[in-house]
């Protein structure tokens, strides 16, 4: 009985997390081109999925425990050795976890490009509103000596 429904959240997860997969790439592309309405309308979706996988994730963590075994890979692994469905229920698991991961590893190339977009648009802010100079160069290629620099609003 256990097995059954360790399967069965194994079998939707793996979907959920494909799902969550495609949103994270549909999201470095829309972070790529600044949709903004876009990725608004990707997070909303993700979202759901997260907390999903999550809820999925505490029954499985609750069934094991139950069975007083370990919420992890060792666990499942007592857990198959006990069971017809044992190679099934590991290899859902490592399914699982392969999905999981490639999510985790997308998600992190999307944090990437975020910081890198904020430092990018932190700087622009800086020169605009005067707190920080761009590097300029006189005519012979020194560095150019400004006397008083003004944000751009007040040039």
């Amino acid at each position: 009985m256990m097995q059954t429904t360790l399967l069965q959240l194994f079998n939707e997860d793996i979907g959920t997390a494909q799902q969550l997969l495609e949103l994270i790439d549909a999201e470095f592309k829309a972070l790529t081109d600044r949709d903004l309405p876009l990725l608004e309308t990707l997070l909303a979706r993700k979202q759901p999925l997260l907390t999903l996988l999550h809820q999925h994730g505490a029954l499985r963590r609750d069934l094991l425990t139950s069975l007083q075994l370990s919420p992890d890979r060792p666990g499942l692994q007592s857990l198959a050795a006990q069971s017809p469905q044992g190679d099934e229920l590991l290899a859902r698991g490592d399914e699982l976890s392969d999905w999981l991961e490639r999510c985790q590893t997308a998600n992190l190339r999307n944090g990437r490009l975020i910081r890198a977009n904020q430092a990018s648009i932190g700087s622009v802010l800086g020169i605009l509103r005067g707190a920080e100079t761009p590097g300029l160069y006189d005519s012979r290629g020194g560095a150019a000596r400004i006397a008083q620099q003004r944000p751009l609003s007040q040039a």
